[in-house]
């Protein structure tokens, strides 16, 4: 059995679904697993013709590979429902396992979360879930095969959030019966089993991490392998760390290198740029000090023999082969060399490239 993850390096954006759906191109029997975060991601996939943003179900799925949420995510039936009928229509049929302890996002959430966002949030409730959970207003998937259950501790969830309590759920419960009844759905208690290659596909990068990004400016969730090295026993992991040619984030927070010029190139297909809440998208220079301090951070990575570089978007950089280390300017003659010397820097000689949204088109580099 392998195991793979796919884990962002940066401050998300990085290119974890186009790189997901490779190593399921690459794979027999993959699985993917989603180990972080919920229906905020916004992993974009282009795959035989097909393009698809992936936020509730894996980005293998193009691939025919199975996805299974692990107790570590939050998921939305509402978002379920609407993107499971996106995928049938594009002539995909999914299958989705989710862990019967994965927390359940209501309207309570998502109202709280969009009338407080302060931070750059995507506002649709990961955060406001975790948090009621925390508080032990808990609502989770596998509670939702119970009708009084499900009715009851939806009125207690609604006496938490007092004043979205006029919200309509109608919709919301309408999901909820549709998922579990659905041949697209499963239940779980745990991984599945079927001899699955286990590929992890992370949410947000881990300077989103909220132990390691920039406080509030974070996400609720731990990004890195914090969540995967209880789920793989004794088995080995390899780690793909993604991050772009150059910096993005979205909305409020910290962005080094912003103060300094550059002509990297608008992507037109870009992902995530139309979210009214999380605020528009910013681009930088890219900071290797940064690559190396999320790194560093992460204890597993730091120390981890079988890890990977993969570095995305070039195509956007052209003519524009600079980065910056311990605040000075790297200059690069030409794109080899470029990414040459960011691999040095990280002491990672196992590279992959990418200049297209397409995953046909990503290939191992040798300088």
């Amino acid at each position: 059995m392998a195991n793979k993850a796919v884990i962002g390096l940066g401050f998300g954006d990085e290119g974890k679904g186009l790189f997901t759906d490779y190593l399921c191109s690459q794979s027999i029997n993959p699985l993917v697993i989603r180990f972080s975060g919920g229906q905020q991601a916004g992993h974009t996939v282009v795959s035989n013709g097909i393009r698809h943003v992936f936020s509730n179900f894996g980005a293998g799925t193009l691939r025919g590979a199975p996805s299974y949420f692990s107790k570590c995510c939050t998921i939305n039936p509402v978002g379920i429902v609407n993107e499971l009928s996106i995928l049938l229509d594009k002539g995909i049929n999914p299958l989705l396992f989710i862990d019967a302890d994965c927390a359940v996002t209501t309207p309570y959430d998502i109202g709280y979360n969009q009338a407080n966002n302060k931070h750059g949030s995507c506002g649709v409730g990961v955060g406001a879930t975790i948090n009621r959970e925390e508080h032990y207003y808990s609502l989770t998937f596998g509670d939702l095969f119970y009708p009084w259950v499900l009715e009851n501790k939806l009125k207690l969830i609604k006496d938490f959030y007092t004043d979205y309590a006029e919200l309509d759920i109608s919709n919301f419960l309408e999901c909820c019966n549709i998922i579990t009844h659905s041949v697209h759905i499963e239940k779980t208690h745990g991984i599945p089993k079927n001899n699955y290659n286990h590929i992890f596909e992370g949410s947000q990068g881990l300077l989103l991490d909220k132990n390691i990004g920039f406080f509030p400016h974070v996400t609720r969730a731990n990004t890195g392998t914090h969540n995967i090295l209880p789920l793989l026993g004794h088995d080995a992991l390899s780690v793909y760390l993604i991050t772009r040619a150059y910096q993005t984030r979205h909305g409020a927070g910290p962005l080094s290198n912003e103060t300094i010029p550059h002509n990297i190139s608008k992507n037109p297909h870009e992902t995530n740029i139309a979210n009214p809440y999380q605020g528009e998208l910013r681009t930088a220079l890219l900071d290797v000090s940064l690559l190396e301090y999320a790194i560093n951070k992460d204890d597993y990575i730091r120390t981890a023999t079988n890890k990977y570089l993969v570095i995305t978007c070039l195509d956007h950089i052209q003519n524009e082969y600079r980065f910056t280390y311990q605040n000075a300017i790297v200059y690069s003659k030409n794109q080899a060399e470029f990414i040459s010397k960011i691999a040095s820097i990280l002491n990672i000689h196992n590279i992959y490239i990418s200049a297209s949204d397409d995953s046909n088109n990503i290939h191992s580099f040798s300088g």
